[in-house]
């Protein structure tokens, strides 16, 4: 059959991903949220809920599947922890104490100001109890609704159901006066790399047990005191 040059149609593929990837993204937050680090009593992973500007002809996951009348995201969305690494109480290998909940506020002050909302945190001074309070209060003032700010997302991979490589997405550590976020078009933001941005996945190969120490996960791939990004 001769090949016809009238009526072609572009094959699309699978389309775009509904969720976000490790780069550079413009984004608003929908929300933040404290999980528990289970390794650590009381240590916690600080997670942005995160969404990209809208995108044209773009349907994303609906905001609630029990609600549909809610609608969809307009951009794609991830879950981004604010470190690779978890909040906790302790003390630095250079013997630093560090306070989980201080290192929280730092966050959220450097969030609210990247937000044009420095006038928020100041107002909560004293008002709250606990930094799951704090965290209650921003979430339901709406302090970040519609604000967008320009990302660097950071990823550690790791291996999926299907058997893909996948990422759990996190916040880089600043450096050289450029930030993991900022206000849209500052030209702060990190610029991804992704030698220096992505954790690649480590096939772990069993070898015998000559031993059980004393081991405990206290720097390994979810917490280290020395190693928060601010």
């Amino acid at each position: 059959m001769a090949l016809s040059t009238e009526n072609l149609v572009e094959s699309t593929g699978g389309g775009l991903s509904k969720t976000m990837k490790p780069g550079n993204v413009t984004a608003k937050i929908n929300s933040i949220v404290l999980e528990d680090f289970k390794f650590i009593p009381d240590a916690v992973h600080v997670v942005l809920n995160l969404e990209t500007s809208p995108i044209e002809g773009f349907e994303g996951f609906a905001i609630d599947k029990d609600n549909p009348a809610l609608g969809y995201y307009k951009g794609q969305v991830g879950r981004v922890q604010a470190s690779q690494y978890a909040y906790a109480d302790g003390t630095t290998k250079s013997g630093i104490e560090i306070k989980r909940d201080n290192n929280v506020l730092i966050l959220l002050k450097k969030v609210c100001t990247a937000l044009g909302k420095e006038n928020w945190f100041a107002s909560q001074n004293n008002k709250h109890n606990t930094i799951h309070e704090f965290i209650d209060a921003f979430n339901r003032d709406k302090v970040a609704q519609d604000v967008f700010l320009d990302f660097c997302i950071a990823g550690k991979e790791y291996e999926n159901k299907s058997g893909y490589i996948a990422h759990n997405l996190f916040l880089p550590k600043t450096t050289q006066g450029s930030y993991a976020f900022a206000a849209v078009d500052s030209k702060k933001v990190l610029n991804f790399n992704e030698d220096e941005h992505i954790v690649k996945l480590t096939k772990v190969v069993a070898k015998p047990v000559d031993s059980f120490g004393d081991d405990t996960p206290l720097s390994g791939s979810d917490f280290d005191l020395d190693d928060l990004p601010y």
